[in-house]
């Protein structure tokens, strides 16, 4: 009887410690859950990673688990002022991806937004970063900045309608440091200059350039009470130590040109998370490339912010961008931003989308990406898809947005599938209505997105328009009896001018008429100074010389061959 009752005990005790383990094995199981379910997604002065290797096309079979992976932000959101009848914002699973609008160039005007942030939801963007540069609406004491064509404040509103309809997320982008030549350009501004005959950077150390930026940053943000997330730029901050201010504090700072950097951005981003609570602060990598971990560690900058480490060429060194993250990684940042480029990125008034070389950028940035379960201790936020206007404020248009969009496409596509394989480019297709053909840098067919006229007609102008003039001086006859000689003097054979002249004025009519419609197309999207900044830098120095030739042949045939004149043109 006794061995029995002992055996039913052990049978019970058994009993209850398999339940017991069992409890422990749910609650553990449920806490790891739920600590995956908390994870946050998310050569002016140093030259950037050199290229060790070129990058081959690869399909990655990891990133759509890397985007689509439900993460909640390390720092508590700010309350979203819900309007009545309008569902909140959407936010992104996994790392964003962030198309941004370089405004500071062929800036569009709202009623393009409001055709192409569909077209951004649909092929795969989460959010938008909009760098205002003198687009904003600034006010009081800053008026000044604003372009004579800034939008208005009821523009920025219903920008934002846009976005949240769209279930896009805006980041407002304000510079504080480098490129403010926007600012700078001003008389009134010189004397925060780091190099005074430069507008490209603030003297960080004169009592009035923090309160100026301050209140650059304090518009924008009272204009976006519901933004998440601040881009405060910083980078490229050239001739940072030149000025005397900089050479005195540099003296007796051991020369630190880094931690003169550091304070300026660290003062800038402490403003902009005490202003609101909530906000999360980003900025761009490059001035902190050389800055030892230990020093931006010190400095406090990890707690405050997170850097996007940029780079926009075609063959990447990868394993330079992952010894960045580690750097990062060791300063304490907890997490970080990616940056390529799906136009402007190339050379400084490109024109034409080179498709493969952002396809190649993209590529690149999807292996790095795949990377970062190396870095279980950094967060990867997102990849922000810059589309560089200008390079700076006084350098001409890259290539217009319009033309920029089948690159878009692909590159966003090929984040989204892991490459821009068979499905990426069907599901592009079917969404532009064209087919982009990468070795041959078009998009094949009439398209179905909006600005696609000005994409063709730019392509048009593009490939024919300077190769057509140019086989035309080249005429046997110009060369020979119409030179620019001839025409100053006023001088020619009128046989010599009737082999040319029906086709000169049939070239002339030709583009006349094709370059009005253009600029219709033009004036729907733009402003009137983007639409004759690119006519003066693409179109007007061959439909002048066209027109001049034209102007020149009709004038001197009348003339019947006679002697030179001695009065000039």
């Amino acid at each position: 009887m006794v061995t029995k009752r002992q055996a039913l005990r052990a049978v019970v005790l058994c009993l209850v410690l398999v339940a017991a383990v069992k409890l422990l094995l749910s609650e553990y199981r449920t806490e790891r859950k739920q600590k995956l379910a908390t994870m946050d997604p998310g050569t002016f002065w140093h030259p950037g990673p050199k290229v060790k290797e070129a990058v081959t096309v690869h399909k990655s079979e990891d990133i759509n688990s890397l985007f689509n992976l439900a993460q909640k932000p390390e720092v508590p959101e700010p309350p979203v002022k819900k309007e009545a009848g309008t569902a909140p914002l959407e936010t992104s699973k996994g790392p964003a991806r962030i198309v941004h609008l370089d405004l500071k160039g062929a800036a569009p005007k709202v009623k393009y937004m409001k055709q192409i942030f569909p077209l951004f939801s649909s092929l795969g963007a989460d959010g938008v970063l909009l760098e205002y540069e003198d687009m904003f609406p600034y006010h009081g004491n800053l008026t000044i900045l604003r372009s004579p064509y800034a939008y208005s404040m009821e523009d920025i509103e219903e920008i934002k309608s846009l976005a949240k309809l769209n279930k896009l997320e805006l980041i407002p982008l304000v510079q504080v440091f480098g490129h403010l030549e926007f600012v700078l350009k001003h008389e009134r501004y010189f004397h925060l200059r780091e190099v005074r005959a430069f507008p490209n950077s603030l003297n960080p150390h004169h009592p009035g350039s923090v309160a100026l930026v301050k209140d650059m940053v304090s518009q924008v943000m009272d204009c976006h009470p519901d933004a998440r997330w601040f881009h405060m730029g910083a980078d490229e901050v050239r001739g940072l130590g030149e000025s005397q201010d900089s050479k005195n504090w540099l003296h007796s700072n051991k020369g630190d040109v880094g931690k003169m950097f550091l304070n300026h951005a660290v003062s800038l981003a402490r403003f902009i998370t005490e202003r609101r609570s909530g906000v999360r602060v980003i900025l761009w990598d490059d001035m902190l490339r050389k800055i030892s971990p230990a020093t931006i560690k010190e400095s406090g900058l990890q707690d405050l912010a997170s850097p996007t480490i940029w780079n926009y060429l075609k063959k990447m060194d990868t394993d330079g961008i992952g010894t960045l993250i580690s750097r990062y990684h060791e300063a304490g940042f907890k997490g970080i931003w990616f940056a390529s480029a799906f136009k402007g990125g190339t050379g400084i008034d490109q024109r034409w989308t080179p498709l493969d070389y952002q396809l190649q950028n993209h590529l690149s940035w999807i292996k790095v990406m795949n990377s970062m379960t190396k870095y279980p201790s950094i967060t990867l936020h997102g990849i922000l898809l810059t589309g560089w206007q200008r390079f700076e404020h006084h350098t001409v248009l890259c290539e217009l947005l319009p033309v920029g969009i089948p690159s878009l496409a692909m590159c966003l596509q090929s984040l989204k599938h892991g490459a821009f394989d068979e499905n990426a480019k069907m599901e592009a297709h079917h969404i532009l209505g064209c087919n982009i053909k990468v070795e041959k840098d078009i998009c094949e067919g009439s398209g179905a997105f909006s600005g696609s006229q000005i994409y063709h007609m730019v392509f048009y102008i593009h490939t024919n328009l300077q190769k057509e003039v140019d086989a035309l001086m080249k005429h046997y006859h110009i060369k020979g009896g119409f030179s620019r000689y001839h025409r100053k003097y006023n001088f020619a054979n009128p046989r010599i001018i009737g082999f040319f002249q029906g086709q000169l004025k049939k070239l002339l009519d030709k583009w006349e008429t094709y370059i009005e419609n253009f600029r219709m197309e033009m004036e729907a999207i733009y402003f009137p100074d983007t639409v004759e900044e690119w006519m003066e830098e693409n179109v007007n120095a061959n439909m002048d010389l066209l027109r001049e030739n034209a102007r020149d042949a009709e004038r001197i045939l009348k003339l019947n061959g006679q002697p030179k004149s001695l009065k000039t043109l």
